[in-house]
């Protein structure tokens, strides 16, 4: 922990020299439909670690359904929600607020929030930065609008974006890692709902195994491609009887495996 500095807490990043990940949440785009997980666990030094949501609905209605997960400063985060609530100035004057309520297309929310971050960076990340403290954050947008497809993006620190293709139907932030070669391995755009759900929580559960500073309650949502279907959302807590008996399964099933593979032919009897 040397050369850490202690600072204001920010879900998803250590903040001072370091610069170390210390969230993780990850997006699934797949054809059955959408699902978004985070975790909780919140830092400014090894004394202080407490909990803070991540997973974010910003629009739930019959025509539209918008969730963001958020890693970075948690004052930057904030300000981009709160910014979204409120709406963002108007282009024209005389014109309201632009809010999510009113875009045509996940297309048009990821430029808003995208926006929205932008600014959020000009009005607060100089004094953050003067203060050697990082302002940045990363968000994971997906969700869908009107008769729309599900749709699932990353959004970096400038405000720029990048959209979830079918090749790999996945995205990351924060401390992404020791999650990712179980997505890689594990995950098609054709793979079923409820088996997308069980490859996510292996992912975190190899994250929680590898970095402390990942941590439970995790928060997740099954949005489904059928907009007839209800849409899960559930906190799986520290003794979360699935996800104990899934982490323990997974070790067991592991070392069995590893046991069957032959030892190297080069090494000593």
């Amino acid at each position: 922990m040397n050369g850490i500095r202690r600072a204001s807490v920010a879900p998803g990043g250590w903040i001072g020299g370091g610069g170390r990940d210390m969230t993780y949440c990850v997006g699934m785009l797949v054809d059955a439909g959408l699902v978004m997980i985070a975790d909780t666990r919140t830092n400014a030094g090894v004394d202080d670690i407490s909990v803070y949501r991540k997973l974010h609905s910003l629009a739930e209605g019959p025509d539209r359904t918008v969730f963001v997960a958020t890693a970075g400063n948690l004052s930057t985060t904030q300000n981009v929600l709160a910014q979204l609530a409120e709406g963002l100035p108007a282009i024209d004057d005389g014109s309201p607020p632009r809010r999510i309520a009113d875009m045509s297309s996940m297309f048009r929310v990821a430029q808003l929030v995208g926006e929205a971050i932008q600014s959020a960076k000009a009005h607060i990340g100089r004094a953050l930065e003067a203060a050697q403290v990082s302002a940045g954050v990363s968000f994971l947008l997906g969700g869908r609008i009107g008769g729309g497809p599900l749709a699932l993006y990353r959004l970096y620190p400038e405000g720029n974006f990048i959209e979830c293709q079918k090749e790999q139907p996945f995205l990351q932030i924060g401390e992404t890692k020791y999650g990712k070669p179980i997505l890689d391995r594990a995950l098609q755009y054709g793979t079923e709902l409820s088996e997308v759900v069980k490859v996510g929580l292996i992912s975190f559960d190899s994250t929680l195994r590898s970095n402390l500073a990942v941590g439970k309650p995790l928060d997740l949502v099954v949005v489904p491609a059928d907009p007839s279907q209800p849409i899960t959302e559930r906190r799986i807590g520290v003794d979360d009887p699935y996800f104990n008996d899934l982490s323990a399964r997974w070790s067991l099933m592991l070392n069995e495996a590893r046991a069957t593979i032959p030892d190297p032919p080069f090494m000593p009897d």
